[in-house]
């Protein structure tokens, strides 16, 4: 059995004005890189044979910080770990949206990337991992909205609804008739402070 521990990226500026991220290739601000160093300790003692993460400059921040800690294992950059592309939106808060293009800018077709593509790159991405790294714990470093949609796709009948916290660590073992989820949107790491 494969456990996947997906690990959402530490915060950063954009994060806290509420702007939309997608692909744009922000990176960690301060308090970031200080989650990143949390999560990192939080891992350091628990027994991991990969990392995987998005080239997205906050996620590999994230995931270099994590692998500072392990030495022993290697950190492979995937594509397909990116976060949901925002298209038109991306840059903009939720109030510059509504501005442009009205409360129902949900509606319109801004260019994001649909569910389906996200959820099919992330199922391709999880099927080889399976292949890759049978009976392996493999650390995947990526986005919220990614991280989100894959793990309901994952574990369709567990309610998921929170939303995925930055550096949040969360559990999941792909079994073959129903995959179990151990741990979901755990920031405990980040309450010591």
């Amino acid at each position: 059995m494969t456990t996947i521990g997906f690990v959402r990226h530490g915060v950063t500026a954009w994060n806290k004005e509420g702007r939309s991220q997608g692909n744009s290739d922000i990176p960690l601000d301060e308090e970031g890189i200080q989650m990143a160093e949390f999560v990192a300790t939080r891992l350091a003692d628990e027994q991991w044979d990969v990392i995987y993460s998005s080239p997205l400059l906050r996620a590999k921040k994230t995931a270099e910080i994590i692998a500072e800690r392990k030495p022993a294992i290697e950190l492979v950059l995937d594509n397909r770990l990116r976060e949901t592309g925002g298209g038109q939106i991306e840059g903009t808060t939720m109030s510059e949206r509504i501005e442009k293009w009205g409360e129902s800018w949900r509606e319109l077709d801004l260019d994001q990337e649909p569910h389906e593509e996200v959820v099919a790159r992330g199922m391709a991405f999880i099927e080889d991992l399976k292949r890759k790294h049978p009976g392996q714990k493999v650390l995947v470093v990526s986005h919220g909205s990614f991280i989100g949609k894959v793990i309901r796709t994952l574990v369709p009948k567990k309610e998921l609804n929170d939303k995925i916290g930055n550096t949040s660590v969360t559990l999941v073992k792909l079994q073959e008739t129903e995959n179990y989820c151990e741990l979901y949107n755990c920031m405990t790491h980040l309450q010591k402070v």
